[in-house]
């Protein structure tokens, strides 16, 4: 599945059980379609058509399209926060090398044929209603990661984190939405560089 993917996943799926095997087809064909071509562009119809199930199947495991959206967004946060913990993981203890390994995967994946950015971004843009299923569990990942920006700007002793760990949640945003625009070359691939620079003139001399 395509995915944007030391700190627990802060949303809950509400299928904490292994979903039945035309579930999870269904989820994983929406997933796949909802990313590449977004949510709204995509019917019930072509979804049970290309996961070889039925309607009844679907809303028997998803009440509306709404949910499986919503189910779509869980998986791909809790995926987003596996790629996140690794780069924390790979450099323990080093708050501004964590931040560089998760932007350098994230520069990479934008130098990707058909990069189609962050699934959360693209789902706020298509949901702007607050209360839409899809834009809660895309404002919780966003708060999530403003969140954990600042602890780590914090961590690295900046003058002002709240202001460095903002910053650098802006490139990131914009790296997902420009490595769309420019494709190959574009400048998204240089996001783990700027957030460097950004982190070097914030930190207490």
């Amino acid at each position: 599945m395509p995915s944007d993917k030391n700190i627990e996943p802060t949303i809950s799926d509400g299928h904490a059980s292994a979903p039945p095997k035309a579930a999870k087809k269904i989820l994983d064909v929406a997933y796949d379609l909802f990313y590449r071509r977004g949510i709204r562009a995509i019917g019930v119809d072509e979804i049970v058509k290309r996961a070889g199930v039925t309607k009844p199947s679907l809303y028997r495991s998803f009440p509306s399209k709404d949910e499986l959206a919503a189910s779509y967004l869980r998986q791909y946060d809790l995926e987003y926060w596996e790629r996140f913990d690794e780069a924390v993981a790979a450099n323990p203890g080093d708050p501004r090398a964590q931040i560089k390994a998760f932007l350098t995967r994230i520069g990479k994946r934008t130098q990707v044929a058909d990069y189609r950015g962050c699934g959360m971004t693209n789902a706020a843009v298509e949901y702007p209603d607050h209360s839409h299923p899809a834009r809660v569990v895309s404002e919780a990942n966003k708060q999530e990661l403003r969140r954990r920006l600042r602890a780590m700007a914090a961590a690295m002793g900046a003058l002002d984190p709240d202001t460095l760990g903002d910053g650098l949640l802006l490139l990131i945003e914009g790296a997902y939405i420009s490595g769309q625009l420019f494709g190959l070359g574009g400048p998204a691939q240089s996001v783990a560089r700027n957030a460097d620079l950004l982190i070097e003139a914030s930190l207490k001399k």
